[in-house]
Order: C-alpha cells, then sequence, then structure tokens
C-alpha cells in the first residue's frame, strides 16, 4: 500500500486554508497533519510534525515564508518544502529557491496542477508553475554567482545531475541510468555537497546555468 503524504499548510489566510484542506482532503494519499496561521507556527510544526511536504506561503506575520524556509532547512536538510504565493517577483522567486523550497506555484494554479505538484515534491522532484520557469530560464542567462568547486563533479555525477535537472526522481534515474536507487541517493548527496547546493531545484539551477540540461517551460 502507497504512503500517505502528510502535509502541513502554512498560510494567514483562513479561506486559503479551507480551500486546501478541501482538496487534500479528497485524495486517499494525501493527508493533512497541521495547519500553521504564520512563519513562527510554521516552524515550530514542522519541528514537531516533521510533514512530508510543507506548502508555504511568502508573506506571513511574525516571520515571513522565506526565513520560514531556511530555518526549517536549517533544522532538517531532508524538509521537502512547496511555496505556494501570490508573488512572483525575482526577489521573491530566487530568495525562496535559495533559501531552500523545492517548488515555486502561484495561486492562480489550477488545482490539478497544485496536486501534481505536491506529489512532485513528495518524490523529490522540483515543481515551477510557468512564469516562474520563465523567470528561471531568464536568469540563466546572468553571470553565475555560484562559488566554484573545487572537487569536480564525475562524468557518473554529471549523468546524474542532468536527469535531476530533467525533473526525475531517484528511482527514475537509476532505472535510466542502471543502477541501484542507494547509489543515486549518494551520488546526489555527493553532487549537493561538492557544489554547496541546498537542494534538487538548486541543482537543476546549476545544470541549466552551466548548459548540462535545458527547462522546457510549458
Amino acid at each position: 500500500m502507497p504512503k500517505t503524504i502528510r502535509i502541513l499548510i502554512c498560510d494567514d489566510h483562513a479561506v486559503v486554508r479551507r480551500g486546501l484542506r478541501s482538496l487534500v482532503g479528497v485524495k486517499p494519499e494525501m493527508e493533512l497533519i497541521g495547519e500553521a496561521v504564520d512563519g513562527e507556527e510554521a516552524v515550530s510544526m514542522a519541528k514537531k510534525l516533521k510533514p512530508d511536504v510543507i506548502i508555504m506561503d511568502l508573506i506571513m506575520p511574525r516571520k515571513d515564508g522565506v526565513t520560514a524556509i531556511a530555518e526549517i532547512k536549517k533544522k532538517n536538510h531532508d524538509a521537502r518544502i512547496l511555496v505556494l504565493t501570490s508573488f512572483s517577483d525575482d526577489k521573491n522567486v530566487f530568495s525562496a529557491i535559495k533559501a531552500g523550497a523545492s517548488g515555486y506555484l502561484l495561486k492562480d494554479s489550477s488545482p490539478e496542477d497544485l496536486l501534481q505538484a505536491i506529489d512532485d515534491v513528495y518524490h523529490g522532484k522540483s515543481s515551477l508553475h510557468p512564469v516562474i520557469a520563465q523567470k528561471v530560464i531568464h536568469e540563466m542567462h546572468q553571470p553565475s554567482d555560484l562559488p566554484p568547486t573545487d572537487d569536480p563533479l564525475s562524468e557518473r555525477e554529471v549523468e546524474v545531475l542532468r536527469n535531476v535537472a530533467q525533473g526525475m526522481s531517484n528511482q527514475e534515474i537509476a532505472q535510466t541510468l542502471k543502477i541501484k536507487e542507494g547509489t543515486v541517493r549518494i551520488h546526489v548527496g555527493n553532487i549537493l555537497n561538492k557544489l554547496q547546493l541546498a537542494n534538487r531545484t538548486q541543482a537543476t539551477l546549476y545544470a541549466l546555468r552551466e548548459g548540462l540540461a535545458e527547462l522546457d517551460a510549458k
């Protein structure tokens, strides 16, 4: 039996939380385990409940979403956070990704897109709204501010990185490269460590910037 995806919602608007609660409630493979009404509560509940996926607004009382993401990731490097917000400006987009968000959706996204994004983030994939994907493409043409690595990636790590940038899960990469899933997990960890990156979304941005992959914005 597939594992239930345990979800924490972090948003200061009651109507948004109610809508998300109803949406998640119709999916038997998803379970809402908590609702935070501000950034402080988001950090506290994430630590206490250890959800599989955290849906995070960016503009909230007491502590903004970007700060909350950074604090959650500091305490739990494996936390999977999906930003759901009305703001698509560059500052919010890249601050959230840099802080460690695995996905970034706008609140005008369809319910189907949101459910798919939750599933993608849970399975270790990145998920970007088309508007955000366009911003990422534009960002790829800017000078890199990523620190150079003293330990270059091996050929196999480059192969794994290319597949990560295509949104593939560890299981899919293992099947493609005909290696064990555990080996893929080790390679991904080595890639993140060598490049000083927080998660697969940042690894995707790196691969795009370095010309190792292309982003197909729909």
